[in-house]
């Protein structure tokens, strides 16, 4: 076969260091979520559907045949976070979480996944990110420990 082809769906999620209520403000939410969406297509790795709340970010993307996924989120956070310290005040030390969660999604399953991402808003009225996080952990059945989880 002369073409490689490949069609892999990611659903990464990471939290703002500290879990720091960075994005309280909509306009700039919306702005700061959409930034990492436009870093995946650069990558290759192309945005689905990107979302969250202040705290955190969802993004749904393919994932590029020619990248790791530790490639992949490794780029997305540092030029995302380079972005939103630019801004400055008190974003000039903004930093995301140094770990991540990805989870395969099917073809079956992407609408789901879509509709989880943009009721996020409407999900955390319900639910802490920690709560969240470990839910996505247990259903893709991933262990973890809790002393490394965090930061």
């Amino acid at each position: 076969m002369p073409q490689s082809l490949a069609r892999v769906l990611i659903h990464t999620v990471f939290s703002t260091k500290g879990r720091e209520p960075a994005f309280h403000d909509p306009a700039f939410r919306s702005e700061a979520h959409a930034y990492p969406g436009g870093c995946a297509k650069t990558l290759d790795c192309l945005p689905v559907h990107v979302g969250g709340v202040a705290d955190h970010v969802h993004l749904l993307t393919t994932l590029s045949r020619t990248l790791s996924i530790a490639e992949c989120v490794k780029e997305i956070k540092r030029v995302s976070s380079n972005w939103i310290q630019k801004r400055g005040g008190i974003f000039g030390q903004f930093h995301w979480q140094a770990g991540y969660g990805c989870f395969s999604v099917s073809e079956s399953n992407l609408e789901a996944v879509s509709r989880y991402i943009l009721r996020q808003e409407e999900h955390h009225r319900k639910i802490t990110f920690q709560d969240e996080y470990r839910e996505l952990l247990r259903r893709h059945g991933q262990a973890w420990d809790e002393r490394y989880v965090w930061d």
